[in-house]
């Protein structure tokens, strides 16, 4: 990983080992946060008794941050360094998990969101910082195999959110052990298709809450501690990062060493707009991270409605999801050395449209894992489209990574259109509405493969 002459770019140089290292350990940090998020999408569902529309408010709330955070984050980090904005970062995102505490106590549903929305706007200080300082760590021509090398670390953290969001907080919910014993307790369930078997589960739940509210509130409040325990446990790790980056030294890559004036600020922007191939990455990530969040935060409705799985299990085949996600990554930086990055991307958005279908289409068990494999085709895009957007742009990347970082807001509006997409009920025939809710993501696989082509044929040109 170190230069000789004569020989191509290496994606680092020895001097930047130990900086890319610190900054790669904040990677694991939003993966976390993501993943542990996504099952509260069903969780606050049945906790709340709210729709599956309601309840993906979830996902606005916490990608939110992202457009709330992204422009005046990047000017911060314009106007002062990248580790002024890690810090920042990781302030803000210790602050609004240790949020979940207040929000526990009083059993409001809009008080989580206000904590994850808290939370978010660090993770986009984070994003925005991290993904354009990993870029400036060496050659321009190795920055996409860089940033994906680091974006590799990623999964590391969903993988620990997904595993600690089945075992610590779906596993030990009181409103899962009560959807358990009424299946127990009605073994006609057996005979009924998992959707039917669902909504009357979920009329149970109902039914408890008005003839039995003292103990339905209990319930609830039992379960809200436990959801937010994680988050307590996070915020704390945060803080104590807080204090390692504080003090070690990170190097300066940016060659402005003076606050960021309008004049520049106005100029900077006007540069963005005009670049053809950066504005459209930043419609295709806004694309790409809804049908990231759709299919890893709908995953556990489409095994509990389709196949008949419990929460717990449609976890577990999510973080099946993850690993899937995790080795694809590796395997698809390594394909780098010999795709350009515009040709590899489009081919595995192909690849997504495909495995969609089937998702769509396929009965059973096989949905299920064309919706896996959706992940490993999924796997590469994020940096991919960053790194395409962001080639050799310089100084002016911390400010276009924030037009990329904003672009996640696509998690925010598309989850909740999805969920009102299954509340409303079948669209193609007798398939169940929870399957033809994933045309939304094959439509933003389509726009994707769009990009990828325009990279590869007219953009590299």
């Amino acid at each position: 990983m170190t230069d000789n002459p004569g020989s191509k770019p290496k994606i680092l140089t020895g001097d930047m080992v130990v900086p890319f290292i610190l900054v790669a350990m904040l990677f694991p940090l939003w993966g976390f946060a993501n993943d542990v998020t996504n099952p509260l999408v069903k969780a606050f569902k049945d906790i709340f008794l709210i729709s599956n529309a309601q309840s993906s408010m979830v996902q606005f709330a916490f990608y939110l941050g992202y457009g709330v955070m992204a422009i005046p984050g990047a000017i911060f980090i314009r106007s002062f360094s990248y580790k002024s904005g890690i810090l920042l970062g990781l302030a803000l995102y210790a602050v609004g998990a240790s949020l979940f505490i207040p929000a526990s106590m009083y059993q409001e549903f809009s008080y989580f969101l206000a904590a994850l929305c808290v939370m978010t706007c660090g993770l986009a200080l984070l994003e925005v910082t991290a993904n354009p300082y990993i870029l400036s760590m060496g050659h321009p021509d190795t920055a996409t195999r860089r940033l994906n090398f680091a974006q590799a670390f990623n999964p590391v953290g969903s993988l620990t959110g997904m595993f600690v969001a089945s075992s610590v907080i779906l596993n030990q919910l009181q409103v899962e052990a009560f959807r358990s014993e009424q299946r127990l307790a009605h073994p006609e369930y057996d005979d009924m298709l998992p959707s039917v078997v669902d909504g009357h589960l979920t009329q149970a739940l109902n039914d408890f809450a008005i003839n039995d509210p003292v103990a339905h509130q209990a319930m609830q409040a039992a379960d809200l501690v436990t959801v937010g325990g994680p988050y307590v446990v996070i915020a704390i790790i945060v803080a104590v990062l807080f204090f390692v980056y504080l003090f070690s030294r990170l190097p300066k890559t940016m060659t402005h060493d003076h606050p960021l004036t309008m004049r520049e600020l106005k100029d900077t922007f006007s540069r963005l707009i005009r670049n053809n191939c950066y504005v459209e990455g930043v419609v295709t990530q806004a694309f790409y991270v809804g049908a990231q969040i759709m299919c890893w935060t709908f995953v556990i409705h489409y095994g509990m409605t389709t196949i008949g799985l419990t929460a717990a299990e449609a976890q577990g085949y999510n973080m099946i999801a993850m690993v899937t996600f995790l080795s694809s990554r590796f395997i698809c930086t390594f394909l780098l050395g010999y795709f350009r990055p515009g040709q590899l991307l489009m081919l595995l958005a192909c690849g997504g449209i495909a495995l969609t279908l089937g998702v769509i289409f396929l009965q059973g068990f096989s949905g299920l894992y064309c919706l896996i494999g959706v992940s490993a085709c999924m796997s590469l895009m994020f940096p991919t489209i960053y790194g395409i957007a962001l080639k050799e742009m310089g100084d002016d990347a911390s400010l276009a990574s924030a037009g990329l970082v904003m672009a996640i807001v696509g998690g925010a509006l598309m989850p909740p259109l999805q969920g009102s997409m299954i509340d409303a009920g079948p669209i193609i025939g007798d398939i169940p509405s929870v399957k033809t809710s994933f045309l939304l993501p094959l439509v933003c696989f389509v726009v994707i493969a769009i990009f990828g082509y325009r990279a590869h044929r007219v953009h590299n040109r």
